[in-house]
């Protein structure tokens, strides 16, 4: 079970970036439209509830076909009811993990997304609570 650094509450304030008012092609290069950059809040555009958002950085690769590697740093509400199909962090008998939530008629459990880690399905006497929903990551690709 990968292990997360303790929650850190976000900075007060915009966390204002560059941007192009044009979307980036993944397939075959487009002639650029607009070389102007305007500023954007990267704040205002992931985060809706501000008090109940932390950062945590994720250790391992339990979640990495889910885009979430050894060493992203995940940002977490609080305040989003979890849904079967949300990541989430959850918190198993006292550490933390990141999973996928799934819930069924036969209760719930915590999905990896990498084959070579286990599910974890609840067991008598463990406890497992759901801390909160993940709602992005961030992968550092370069130094």
């Amino acid at each position: 079970m990968p292990h997360l650094s303790t929650p850190q509450p976000l900075p007060p304030g915009p966390l204002l970036v560059n941007a192009y008012p044009t979307s980036v092609q993944a397939g075959f290069p487009s002639p650029a439209e607009d070389h102007q950059a305007e500023r954007i809040d990267l704040m205002n555009q992931l985060i809706k509830h501000p008090q109940a958002t932390f950062m945590l950085r994720v250790s391992g690769q339990s979640m990495r076909d889910a885009g979430i590697l050894d060493g992203s740093v995940v940002l977490v509400d609080k305040a989003i009811q979890p849904e079967s199909g949300h990541i989430v962090i959850a918190v198993v008998d006292g550490d933390f993990t990141c999973k996928t939530l799934q819930t069924g008629a036969d209760g719930f459990r915590l999905i990896a997304a990498n084959p070579d880690f286990a599910d974890i399905v609840p067991t008598e006497g463990q406890t497992i609570e759901v801390w909160g929903v993940v709602v992005a990551s961030i992968v550092q690709h370069a130094a």
